[in-house]
């Protein structure tokens, strides 16, 4: 309503953690191929800000309510879960070391800073109250500077810079039907080709987008070859690094723009961000085919593949 659209329009929240826009256009997709939708608004926003990630935990926390139930303490015992310790065991587990992961960093604010002068983002940035572009990106860091900084454990390789930065944001795509492209007199810019979802193990948490990439790659009949343009949420640099490293991807055609690492990753919005990004890359360069995932909470992670049209 806020945004204007009639009354008559309704609309629904979905919460899968990271990939909640992300599984917002799965959601308007599969309505649109199922016939019972023609135009979906697909849609993610987060003010970080305001709304500080876990803070609708942490008043079951302090009410003394579990955090899991006896199946999960059966299954996984008491051992921490948490995205920060996925991200180190991922590095443990592919032998990823803090240079490895600062060098990644270091280029995901290498690629944004070129992307914005060049201009790349202007005709897919909306400007809201003055603001025009992302405001993440830090084009003088260096390995350095990287290296100054602490640990967010003793002997881990994670540090601030090597994470995705809180952020505030929203995104929205329109999904439609062949009736209401011609109906309505639209371009249409891309068409899905793959909807994924798949979960992996959730200690570990992040490495989901692994066999999501393999298993929408087979059903679509593709190799990773056949992909253009790959956008894979920087959560944290282990998790593309570790990615690339065991689906053979290209880190050349991974996030050619940047990432959350330098761009941000307003949780709710950024699967919407990654999939516009994805659109205006392919149609920038020429490329045929893009795929798009992300980890979320639980171990699991979306994944679309999308063809320019």
């Amino acid at each position: 309503l806020s945004a204007g659209l009639p009354e008559t329009t309704p609309g629904v929240t979905i919460d899968r953690q990271c990939g909640s826009s992300q599984q917002a256009v799965h959601f308007a997709a599969q309505g649109v191929m199922s016939g019972t939708q023609d135009l979906v608004v697909a849609a993610g926003v987060e003010n970080m800000g305001m709304v500080p990630m876990g803070s609708n935990v942490q008043p079951a926390l302090d009410a003394g309510l579990p955090l899991h139930g006896t199946g999960w303490s059966e299954r996984y015992g008491d051992q921490e879960v948490s995205q920060f310790r996925g991200a180190q065991l991922m590095c443990e587990r592919w032998g990823l070391t803090r240079a490895d992961l600062e060098e990644y960093a270091l280029e995901s604010h290498r690629r944004a800073a070129a992307a914005l002068a060049a201009g790349v983002f202007d005709e897919q940035v909306a400007p809201l109250a003055g603001v025009t572009r992302d405001e993440g990106v830090r084009p003088d860091t260096s390995l350095e500077q990287m290296a100054g900084l602490r640990p967010l454990r003793a002997g881990w390789a994670l540090t601030a810079a090597v994470a995705s930065q809180i952020s505030v944001g929203a995104a929205a795509l329109l999904v439609a039907s062949e009736r209401a492209v011609e109906e309505h007199g639209l371009t249409p810019l891309a068409r899905i080709v793959q909807l994924g979802l798949v979960g992996d193990d959730p200690v570990y948490m992040l490495t989901a987008p692994i066999p999501a990439t393999r298993a929408a790659l087979a059903k679509a009949g593709l190799a990773v070859a056949d992909i253009d343009v790959f956008e894979v949420n920087e959560a944290f640099a282990p998790v593309p690094l570790a990615w690339a490293k065991e689906t053979g991807a290209d880190l050349a055609r991974t996030n050619p723009n940047g990432g959350a690492i330098a761009l941000g990753h307003p949780l709710g919005a950024t699967g919407a961000v990654l999939m516009t990004k994805l659109v205006y890359e392919l149609r920038r360069t020429g490329g045929r085919y893009g795929l798009q995932t992300m980890c979320e909470g639980g171990g699991q992670a979306n994944v679309t593949i999308i063809e320019r049209v």
